[in-house]
């Protein structure tokens, strides 16, 4: 496969993109890689009933979330309101990319609460339902990276003006703290 077909595959390119766009596209690469260890975790542990991997599991799982809840937290609070302003907010792009985010969420949640809840103890189903909610946060999220990645973030480079794409760098700097 030749390197352009492959670097569509993984994501659209940031050299075009404004620094505050280009800040967000970089932070997809690290999450994604967290992204992918914990989801070949999450295959080696279906159909067993191994607690100590289930135990790594959840805190590889942990940690995915404290950096992807302030990545999500500067797209939610500025760049979607900024380009909702533009497309609207109730369907179209923005209402896919909020939908996915709650959906990825969800499946995170419910997997830190379902092993925070079973007290050390899992048998192969309870295994087996926790790591499928990793592989469903994994298989939404690598989805919607690509979206941002190839429609969403060259959509708000086009769409926003020189003093928007300012105002959104200084935004997610000052969210950054």
């Amino acid at each position: 496969m030749n390197h352009t077909c492959m670097s569509g595959m993984m994501g659209g390119s940031n050299q075009s993109l404004s620094p505050a766009l280009k800040q967000l596209f970089d932070e997809h690469g690290p999450l994604r890689k967290q992204m992918e260890d914990f989801y070949v975790m999450a295959q080696e542990l279906k159909g067993t009933d191994e607690q100590s991997g289930l135990q790594d599991l959840y805190e590889k799982v942990k940690q995915y979330v404290g950096e992807l809840d302030p990545h999500s937290q500067r797209e939610e609070g500025v760049l979607f309101p900024m380009m909702a302003n533009y497309i609207g907010r109730e369907t179209g792009p923005i209402a896919v990319m909020e939908y996915e985010h709650d959906q990825a969420k969800k499946n995170l949640q419910l997997f830190l609460d379902g092993y925070s809840s079973m007290n050390g103890q899992a048998d192969q189903g309870k295994v087996d339902e926790l790591a499928g909610y990793a592989i469903q946060a994994y298989m939404i999220l690598t989805d919607h990276f690509m979206k941002e990645e190839n429609v969403l973030f060259p959509m708000a480079e086009k769409m926003l003006s020189g003093q928007e794409k300012e105002t959104l760098f200084e935004e997610i700097n000052r969210m950054q703290g």
